[in-house]
């Protein structure tokens, strides 16, 4: 077990958000959003808002900033934000409600806020499209994100997937919903933007890609990528919500040019749930066929998403199907619903928490009508081949999670019959559910320095989320050259300090479970090529004891060179030879073509209890137990997977977003009507690791764990509502109204 390395920092408040960063002469934004979701801006009176005490300047489609928008790179630049910035000249239209149309900018935030208000702006409305529902008849096939939205494996013998449903013995038909979710980090989006006198431009911004930020925002204020640093020291949440650009940092950027002076935009709760994305609300429709002792046949699994009107975004979760369980007959497909709605972005494990939810969850009823133990169910489904394309796994032991799961959680206790298990005024239930989440990893390029004060330096541009980067960063330094970790010093979230800038992995950032899995191979290559360098300059060095033998000759072992019976401390060295540090970077690159396929996996276990007479839910403990690789950290993984299954717990039985159908408002926009996990929801979560390293995916063996622990829980739960009620709710989330039939008279 290893404490973070920023732990002190974060606990005490030392720790530095975008929002945190002193500026001298700052003054600050607010924006001001439509009230209609169609529609077009007929007028917009801002003379009052300009007269207000502290007010420099009022931005508003008829005096707008002076910005390119994204699409100068094209439809779908920006795969995972808006597809267009607001305020550019003559863009009076409103796609949805929320959207940005003024900007305030004043000395203070409370004196740009209040002058907010005095905007006057009038409308000629139409009537949105809000209805998910409705547009369900009418939905379209919409063009691939990342793969093919339709995908169908079947036998020979068979022309459809329906005729292998036909042909099974026993077949489960069962539909899926749930609604928008929204991010809500501790600290919603903002931004400190300043100018300097040669035209380059400093952002302080919570981003899980600076890089990638800066190459963003130099395309909206036409620049080069090179005249933009972009400084994400701590993140204040993410998990996708951060992970494209969105119009505060632009907004930013190009208003604090226009009225030179730094400008800080920031946020307000409520103003998050428009301005930036969402996960998209999903039906998702799934069918299995089984032979009588549990065998898939066939899987058919069909979703249709809402899209919205300004995002290229879509949740495309019937994929998920593909590569979970050994069926012969596979068919999966996705469709979109545009609606007037704010944008949609990637959200915790984007497509597999909703697509696992709807087969876990039809897998339980498989089980429940063919009678056997879900767990086995699983087992006798389960293959060491991907089901697909039939490709070897690098490292597979889901049969293992499931079974070591179970013992751990005591599910040979649980009764097969709904409703068997009544304590007082209370039902309990057990309910389990498998999750697989494909292992990701980029080219990677990270920068290691040793320094004349025995420190070692390690880091590179990418970020720190707020899931322990800097102690990752930390521990494969530290283990690489045999070094205390207490020497050893992280550095990230700052453009100027990527080696790289072009890497792949760079650019990406901290997304899709790939974040230790691509950095700590490259950082075991920075720290051989700066290990090469040091002993090299020590061999160069006309004041260095080893001056003038060859590098070989010179070996390096826990922070010490040694040749011919001599050694000294590099931090000595170093000093002795006037040289303030010596950095080397060092790359690592996947396979281009993977020879396996390669995922991780988990198994999760729920006990959950409802109350008769009320249908309050209650999650009394989870096992979950995850097959990852080598576990670089055992606390903060653990810590990973927690927040994972608290994610899943959320979805389960407490997110969603209301949408006013006739004004596109989204009702609940705050902490206290949008309900999320808190500290009483959360139960024991019992957590470990198998902890078989996987060398075939990377050299250190690890396997990302930042979205699996959302894969399946909230299927666990909703198996164990069911086991606890009888009643099976497919409507996420699974509010106390909806298990009131359940209640006894």
């Amino acid at each position: 077990m290893t404490n973070r390395v920023d732990g002190p920092r974060l606990v005490t408040g030392a720790a530095r958000y975008s929002g945190d960063h002193p500026v001298d002469g700052l003054v600050h934004g607010y924006l001001v959003l439509s009230t209609i979701a169609n529609g077009t801006i007929r007028t917009m009176s801002a003379d009052a808002a300009l007269a207000a005490p502290g007010v420099l300047a009022v931005f508003t489609p008829f005096n707008p900033l002076r910005y390119a928008g994204p699409w100068a790179q094209g439809p779908g630049y920006y795969l995972y934000g808006p597809n267009r910035f607001p305020l550019q000249p003559g863009d009076r239209e409103v796609r949805h409600h929320g959207q940005v149309i003024g900007l305030i900018i004043a000395e203070t935030f409370e004196q740009a806020r209040d002058a907010a208000a005095l905007v006057d702006t009038a409308y000629d409305a139409r009537r949105p499209n809000t209805s998910f529902a409705d547009g369900i008849p009418n939905a379209v096939v919409p063009p691939p994100l990342t793969g093919p939205p339709v995908a169908d494996v079947l036998e020979p013998r068979f022309g459809s997937i329906d005729a292998a449903l036909a042909d099974s013995a026993v077949t489960v038909r069962t539909s899926y919903s749930q609604r928008p979710e929204h991010h809500n980090p501790m600290e919603p989006h903002t931004a400190i933007a300043a100018w300097d006198a040669d035209g380059k431009l400093t952002i302080h911004s919570g981003t899980q890609g600076p890089l990638l930020h800066a190459q963003e925002i130099a395309v909206a204020m036409e620049v080069e990528a090179a005249a933009v640093r972009v400084i994400s020291t701590h993140v204040g949440g993410a998990f996708g919500g951060k992970a494209s650009t969105w119009p505060p940092a632009v907004l930013a950027a190009a208003a604090a040019r226009q009225v030179r002076r730094p400008v800080k935009l920031a946020l307000t709760r409520e103003q998050l749930y428009s301005v930036t994305g969402h996960r998209p609300a999903v039906v998702q429709d799934v069918a299995l066929g089984a032979a009588r002792n549990g065998k898939l046949r066939a899987i058919k699994h069909d979703c249709v998403s809402t899209r919205s009107n300004v995002s290229s975004l879509y949740n495309g979760v019937s994929g998920y199907s593909l590569g979970v369980y050994k069926a012969p007959n596979v068919h999966t497909g996705t469709k979109v619903v545009t609606l007037d709605m704010p944008p949609a972005t990637i959200m915790r494990a984007p497509g597999e928490e909703a697509g696992s939810f709807g087969l876990e969850c039809a897998m339980d009823e498989l089980a429940h009508a063919l009678a056997l133990d879900p767990v086995a169910l699983r087992l006798a489904n389960d293959t060491d081949r991907h089901p697909t394309n039939g490709g070897p796994y690098s490292s597979k032991h889901l049969a293992e999670c499931l079974q070591l799961g179970a013992a751990r959680f005591g599910w040979s206790r649980r009764k097969a019959e709904p409703r068997s298990v009544v304590e007082g005024e209370w039902l309990v239930g057990y309910g389990m559910a498998a999750g697989v989440y494909g292992a990701n990893r980029y080219e990677m390029t990270m920068r290691v320095a040793f320094r004349n004060d025995g420190t070692v330096h390690v880091g590179a541009a990418t970020s720190d989320m707020g899931t322990g980067m800097r102690t990752v960063l930390a521990i494969t330094a530290a283990d690489s050259l045999g070094m205390p970790l207490a020497r050893v010093v992280s550095v990230l979230g700052d453009t100027r300090l990527s080696p790289d800038p072009m890497s792949i992995g760079a650019m990406a950032g901290a997304v899709g479970s790939a974040g230790s899995s691509s950095v700590a191979p490259a950082i075991r290559a920075a720290a051989k090529a700066a290990t090469d360098a040091l002993i090299l300059r020590a061999t160069q060095h006309e004041r260095s004891p080893f001056h003038g033998l060859a590098p070989e000759e010179v070996s390096y072992r826990d922070g010490v060179l040694s040749a011919n019976g001599r050694s000294i401390e590099f931090g000595r060295l170093l000093t002795v030879m006037d040289v303030d540090g010596v950095t080397a970077s060092g790359t690592s690159t996947p396979e281009a073509t993977p020879s396996h396929a390669m995922s991780s996996f988990a198994a999760h276990f729920s006990e959950v209890r409802v109350n008769r007479f009320t249908g309050e839910t209650r999650v009394a403990r989870m096992t979950s137990v995850v097959d990852a690789g080598t576990i670089l950290n055992p606390a903060a993984a653990r810590s990973q997977i927690i927040g994972g299954v608290v994610w899943g717990l959320g979805q389960a039985l407490l997110e969603g977003a209301e949408v006013e159908p006739a004004t596109g408002r989204i009702a609940n926009a705050n902490f206290a009507d949008y309900l999320i996990p808190t500290n009483a929801d959360i139960p024991d979560i019992d957590v470990h690791f198998l902890n078989y390293p996987d060398t075939i995916f990377n050299p250190v063996g690890s396997r990302g764990l930042g979205e699996i622990g959302t894969v399946g829980s909230a299927a666990a739960i909703a198996n164990a509502v069911f086991n606890a009620t009888g009643v099976r709710v497919r409507d996420l989330p699974i509010s106390p109204e909806k298990l009131l039939p359940a209640s006894e008279e």
